[in-house]
């Protein structure tokens, strides 16, 4: 590419120049007249509770005005951001850090100023509480064109939110290639550490690739005696160990329903994986029920899922079950259940029931059970019907706690569109999950305190450093998952074992 004539150049530095001659001066205006309009702001950072090592919300203002004032105080100073007529206020990183790493426990306020006709007015104060736990710092995700006819442009990445930095952990294609046409899922990182990971490959150089160590490897996990390809993962929280569910799954586009996709499995089992030896084995391999969505207990004693029981089924060859399936599609209920676990033996106990989701307000479903790590709370996505809630505009997020028995919605941190797959942070008192919150179209990461009484706050969205990012973003963001640490392998170092075909392991079948 040649470079620009100078021209061009200074034609662009005094274009830049004149836009920052109409932002104020970074300072509180004198003489503001308040007002009783409310602040209008985008994303919806009002009166929420943030880690306080979370990167800058910077948001834009929606109120009239040609320039703009933000100033967010409290007991250890103030911090002021302005804009001119484009309205995004955007806060020094360096400033907002030492403002809230001296304001844990705290709440901060936040004024908006804006400039009217020459003359200040100010907006009602809102407040930002500062929680006094931090947030892992890396936060990993898929991020997914809406359209997914084509496996291009999609990849999994991880960002630091105490900064606005993204890594790519690995990406597929920038152009679409019929030869090496693949996607990529199901992350998944024992105990918030990036030593152990595994994700997955479809279609072309298909595989799970595992991440031990700083060594990865791919391996084809389809083998006899087992359903299908292992799918939904967990990882043992100190051994190297893997429950997958393994999965038939089909997907129907639907034309007048406002689930707009429909995700379905026609059968589903259970599978425990061995990832030092490479064996697979059934754990509950059954007709007529659909286990799916497994999830570890902290401690690794006890194993959590997903079921759904299909009467259908009785008699029926497997050959008519994605038929069957569709046709109940909307009456399909997942209730979560249990197996202890013996570590010495690995040995599963029977299943036990742990939440009747069938029974909660005339019939609901279960997807995602997640234990807190304290191994108090049980965190679930409750939804209307079926096991694929990121489609379904009623799912929210619910949870029981273990301790008293007590099951109850995060009314808080909820919201009418769709709130969905989430992740614990290592202290328990954050909650990072998928919302369409804004649109209902588009997936992105909202953020939740969850206090040490069971309490969620109002969740926020993921910050950027432009704040009209998100709007103007077409990708979802799929599977949340905070981290501790940053993957150690580059996207060219899983791109040369991925695309090596012939140095992919096969795990074997072993019988209990």
């Amino acid at each position: 590419m040649k470079p620009l004539p100078t021209r061009y150049l200074l034609v662009a530095l005094l274009a830049l120049a004149g836009l920052a001659a109409c932002a104020p001066e970074a300072r509180v205006p004198d003489g503001a007249t308040p007002v009783k309009e409310q602040a209008a702001i985008y994303p919806d950072y009002i009166d929420v509770t943030v880690p306080p090592n979370i990167a800058p919300l910077n948001f834009l203002s929606e109120n009239e005005g040609d320039a703009f004032v933000a100033a967010v105080r409290g007991k250890a100073g103030e911090i002021v951001a302005a804009a001119g007529s484009d309205a995004k206020l955007q806060f020094d990183p360096a400033e907002w850090r030492r403002l809230l790493q001296a304001s844990k426990g705290q709440t901060l306020s936040v004024t908006l100023y804006a400039r009217r006709d020459g003359a200040w007015v100010s907006f009602p104060a809102w407040s930002l509480d500062v929680a006094p736990d931090n947030i892992d710092r890396y936060l990993s995700y898929r991020l997914i064109e809406p359209s997914y006819e084509l496996y291009r442009q999609l990849g999994l990445y991880q960002r630091d939110l105490e900064t606005f930095d993204e890594f790519t952990i690995y990406e597929n294609n920038r152009d679409y290639e019929e030869d090496n046409n693949h996607c990529v899922n199901c992350h998944n990182y024992q105990a918030y550490d990036t030593k152990r990971m595994l994700f997955h490959v479809r279609a072309k150089h298909g595989g799970t690739v595992f991440i031990q160590d700083g060594k990865v490897r791919k391996m084809n996990m389809k083998v006899d005696s087992v359903l299908s390809n292992c799918v939904y993962p967990t990882w043992h929280p100190t051994q190297p160990w893997v429950v997958f569910s393994s999965n038939l799954t089909g997907q129907a586009f639907q034309m007048r329903n406002q689930n707009k996709i429909e995700v379905v499995d026609y059968g589903s089992d259970l599978v425990f994986y061995d990832a030092e030896r490479g064996t697979l084995t059934n754990i509950l391999k059954t007709d007529l029920d659909m286990e799916t969505f497994p999830c570890w207990a902290p401690d690794g004693r006890k194993l959590y899922y997903c079921m759904a029981h299909v009467d259908s089924f009785v008699g029926k060859p497997d050959s008519v079950r994605p038929d069957i399936v569709m046709q109940l599609h909307d009456s399909l209920r997942y209730n979560i259940y249990s197996l202890t676990f013996d570590p010495t033996t690995r040995r599963f106990g029977e299943p036990q029931i742990e939440v009747r989701c069938d029974t909660i307000g005339g019939g609901q479903s279960a997807t995602v059970p997640r234990v807190s790590p304290d191994g108090r709370y049980l965190l679930f996505t409750l939804g209307g019907y079926g096991q694929f809630h990121i489609w379904h505009g009623d799912s929210e997020q619910w949870v029981k706690d273990l301790q008293t028995g007590r099951v109850y919605p995060l009314t808080a941190a909820n919201s009418p569109e769709q709130d969905s797959y989430h992740t614990w942070s290592s202290n328990g008192r954050w909650i990072a999950f998928s919302s369409r919150r804004e649109d209902a179209n588009f997936t992105r990461p909202a953020i939740a305190y969850f206090d040490r009484d069971g309490r969620p706050r109002k969740a926020f969205i993921l910050p950027q450093e432009d704040p009209e990012y998100h709007r103007l973003f077409f990708k979802s963001y799929n599977v949340p998952e905070l981290t501790r640490s940053r993957v150690p392998l580059s996207p060219d170092q899983l791109r040369a074992v991925i695309y090596d075909d012939e140095v992919a392991g096969q795990a074997t079948y072993l019988s209990r």
